[in-house]
């Protein structure tokens, strides 16, 4: 896995620029970091040091032609919950479309040789739902399990987050598809899953409870861990993940409210996403280092 050198500061990250994120994800590349978020083409943030932020060009200047073939509905290069690793010498940037409270979504794939470089290739369609399925191809994470092959983990509200095993020549989907978290249809969404190999264990983090409310969002960061990559996943109690078990690791406070859309970078970095209480609700990044307790459970 990654090792991540993060500043010598406190581990809450004290940013300034340009900060404003929605489900982001991080990457860093040399000496500078990058972040690719929802919006207009994928978003993306870069910093030279780790806490000063700016806006660099969006990822797709205009929508590929495929988009509307498995997503009529998409608001005009509206794409959601991107993830960008490294993986195999090659940057792969896995994202979303859809529509708001539809299933009928498509998650696609970007790849280039380096951020820094650009020049990204459209990869094509990575998988896709319609309202006959019972679950959401949606925020997507590239996953690396503990023998280096590659894994996808997604999903969002229906039947919860799902896994499938990729191929690593296409980094698309091989074989079948497992379902490892839910919630019942009552209790909120489950979403934005994240998953780390660390220590004989794999860590799944989601969001739960309600995003893109401002300061009237619920969202909130849980996880579980399981010796096998396909579950079952447990919480800190022995509660599955699958019966709407989850430890909770962040629900905000007074000024960030509704934490969430979470990315794990290696082990030791979280970024995501909150509603700034100071600032009309206006989503905002937030970076903290990720520590372990003696139990291997993760902490701030």
């Amino acid at each position: 896995m990654l090792a991540v050198s993060a500043p010598s500061f406190a581990a809450f990250w004290n940013l300034t620029g340009d900060i404003s994120v929605h489900d982001p994800s991080i990457i860093k590349e040399g000496n500078s970091w990058y972040t690719f978020s929802t919006g207009q083409g994928i978003q993306v943030l870069k910093s030279d040091n780790g806490t000063q932020w700016y806006r660099v060009p969006q990822i797709f200047l205009s929508p590929p032609s495929w988009w509307k073939t498995y997503v009529p509905n998409q608001t005009t290069n509206d794409v959601w919950a991107p993830d960008i690793q490294l993986y195999n010498g090659r940057v792969w940037l896995y994202y979303s479309i859809s529509s708001f409270g539809s299933n009928q979504s498509a998650i696609g794939l970007a790849s280039a040789s380096s951020v820094g470089a650009g020049q990204w290739r459209d990869d094509g369609l990575v998988l896709r739902t319609t309202a006959s399925n019972n679950y959401n191809a949606i925020d997507p994470s590239l996953v690396i399990d503990a023998s280096g092959d590659p894994w996808l983990v997604f999903g969002s509200f229906w039947s919860g987050i799902k896994l499938t095993k990729i191929d690593k020549n296409t980094m698309k989907p091989t074989g079948s598809i497992t379902s490892i978290a839910a919630r019942p249809s009552n209790s909120g969404a489950i979403e934005g899953p994240s998953m780390v190999y660390r220590n004989g264990y794999y860590y799944l983090f989601a969001s739960v409870d309600n995003c893109c409310q401002g300061v009237n969002s619920t969202y909130k960061i849980v996880y579980g861990r399981s010796q096998n990559i396909t579950g079952p996943f447990v919480d800190k109690n022995g509660v599955d993940m699958l019966n709407g078990g989850g430890t909770l690791l962040d629900s905000g406070n007074a000024k960030w409210k509704g934490p969430g859309g979470q990315d794990i970078y290696g082990t030791n970095l979280i970024a995501r996403h909150a509603y700034d209480a100071d600032d009309n609700g206006n989503p905002k990044l937030l970076i903290n280092d990720l520590n372990w307790d003696s139990s291997g459970w993760p902490t701030y």
